[in-house]
C-alpha cells in the first residue's frame, strides 16, 4: 500500500526513528538508496531476502526516512519506488532529559505525475 506522500511532514515518532535507525539492515537500505528504487532492486543491492526487506521498508516508511511512489507503467503494470526522505537527522537532549528527533526534508516541487499520485491515493482512502 502507497501512503499519502502529503501526510509526511511531522508523522512521525522520535522512538520509530531511533529503532529504525538502530537496525543495521535499515541502515544499508538508507546507504544504498543514492536514487529511487524498487524493493525487488533493493533486495538484490543489499543482499536483503525480499520477504526481509518489504518489512523494513515498512518499517522506514513508518518513521518517515523513507516515501514511497508509485510508477504507472504502459498497459496498466504499475511499481513501487522508493526515495529517501531526509538530509539530515539531530537527536536532541530536551531539559526534562527526554530525547527528541527532528528530521530535515528535501524541499520537493510538486510535479505533476506527484500531484495525480496524491489524488489518486485520496480516491483510493475514499472508497
Amino acid at each position: 500500500m502507497v501512503r499519502d506522500p502529503s501526510g509526511r511532514d511531522d508523522d512521525y515518532e522520535c522512538e520509530d526513528v531511533l529503532s529504525t535507525l538502530g537496525d543495521e539492515p535499515t541502515r544499508t537500505i538508507i546507504e544504498t538508496l543514492s536514487e529511487p528504487m524498487t524493493a525487488n532492486e533493493l533486495s538484490e543491492a543489499c543482499d536483503i531476502p525480499l520477504s526481509t526487506m518489504y518489512r523494513k521498508l515498512d518499517k522506514l516508511t513508518e518513521a518517515s526516512l523513507v516515501t514511497e511512489s508509485t510508477e504507472i507503467r504502459q498497459g496498466g503494470q504499475h511499481t513501487t519506488r522508493y526515495e529517501i526522505d531526509f538530509t539530515e537527522i539531530a537527536v536532541l537532549l530536551s531539559e526534562e532529559h527526554t530525547l527528541t528527533a527532528t528530521i530535515d526534508r528535501p524541499s520537493r516541487e510538486s510535479t505533476a505525475d506527484q500531484r495525480l499520485e496524491e489524488l489518486w491515493a485520496q480516491i483510493r482512502e475514499g472508497t
